[in-house]
């Protein structure tokens, strides 16, 4: 699972990264309503997914949400910003798909919290 971990962790930080640079580029584009939200999402979800990998050791199922949340963030992240540069999206149902992702991710989180609890309160 370490190696799984720290591939998570490096992806936070280039999640963390691209939306740092989107928002910047965002400032200064026109019409960058979708480039705002797609920056916002990339910047909460680093973050949500670097503590994740933290709090990670004997969790496999916070290592499974960061997964889901790294893949639906960069599905949806990537399709608003693709539509708001380009006009054109590869695949027509991208930002949808990962933004179910995303759900599925904090809703697997929340199954994941009490999955293999200890006696501890």
């Amino acid at each position: 699972m370490a190696f799984w971990s720290a591939a998570l962790l490096s992806l936070s930080g280039l999640l963390g990264a691209a939306g740092v640079a989107l928002s910047a580029y965002a400032a200064h584009a026109d019409g960058a309503a979708n480039l705002t939200t797609a920056a916002t999402f990339l910047l909460i979800h680093a973050a949500a997914v670097a503590g994740l990998c933290a709090g990670a050791t004997r969790r496999l199922g916070l290592l499974q949400a960061a997964t889901l949340l790294v893949i639906g963030v960069v599905l949806f992240s990537g399709d608003l910003t693709l539509r708001a540069t380009t006009g054109n999206s590869p695949w027509r149902m991208a930002a949808p798909t990962g933004g179910l992702m995303l759900i599925a991710g904090w809703l697997w989180l929340a199954a994941a919290a009490f999955a293999g609890r200890r006696a501890n309160p």
